[in-house]
Order: C-alpha cells, then sequence, then structure tokens
C-alpha cells in the first residue's frame, strides 16, 4: 500500500509539473520577440515589438485610438536616427492601425522610438533590443 502511494504521488507530480513547464515555454515569445504596450496622452494605446528575421530586425508598432477614419502622423527611430515616416489610417472595428519596418540589426542594443500624433493626441511607444 505505502508503494502505491508512492507512486500515485509521484504521478500526480509529474502531472502538475509538466503542464507548468509546457505553459513557461509558450508564454517565452515567438523567436526570442520583446514588446511593450503603453498608454498615449488622449485614452489611445500603443505597442511596440522587435524581433529578429533573416539577420535584419522586424519591429511593429500599433496604434489603437477606437475610432475609424483617423489620420495619424509618425515617425519611427533606430538608434536616433529616422529610419522610416509617414501618415496612417486607422480602420477596421478597432480603429487602429500598424506600420512594420525591417531594419539592420546594429551591434550591441538597438533603441527604437515610434511617436505618431493627430489632433493633439500624443503616443511614444519606446523598446530596446
Amino acid at each position: 500500500m505505502k508503494r502505491l502511494f508512492t507512486t500515485l504521488a509521484a504521478t500526480a507530480l509529474v502531472a502538475t509539473t509538466v503542464p507548468v513547464l509546457a505553459a513557461s515555454a509558450a508564454t517565452a515569445g515567438d523567436d526570442d520577440e520583446t514588446i511593450r504596450r503603453g498608454s498615449c496622452n488622449s485614452g489611445a494605446t500603443w505597442k511596440i515589438k522587435a524581433k529578429p528575421d533573416d539577420g535584419r530586425l522586424e519591429v511593429e508598432a500599433e496604434i489603437d485610438s477606437n475610432r475609424v477614419g483617423q489620420t495619424w502622423t509618425w515617425v519611427l527611430r533606430h538608434n536616433g536616427s529616422v529610419s522610416a515616416r509617414g501618415a496612417s489610417r486607422t480602420t477596421g472595428r478597432s480603429g487602429s492601425f500598424e506600420v512594420e519596418r525591417r531594419t539592420v540589426d546594429a551591434p550591441g542594443a538597438d533603441t527604437f522610438r515610434f511617436r505618431a500624433t493627430h489632433d493633439g493626441a500624443v503616443c511614444v511607444a519606446r523598446l530596446t533590443y
């Protein structure tokens, strides 16, 4: 009986430990991705993420204002230099837009700053990868 109890206890321990390990690996991020989120001064939200992509870095920035049809002007900086700039219109049911760019993977840490504005609303997203 003691042996049966020990076997059952060991099985229960393994059964509860294995799913936790699998969940940890799943939340570690796909392709070593780094994500940051925050709020703008107008109630809109921002998200910025970076991950490796064939020897370069893929950077995605998103503004979600919950208002369809707004035109936002934006600038993406990489290590202080302008990497891209433009204007995007919020679309879809969520009233958001996304900017995606591939950049050089510079030696050391790469710092990204995404700034978007619309009628006095200002969003500034920062990420170091």
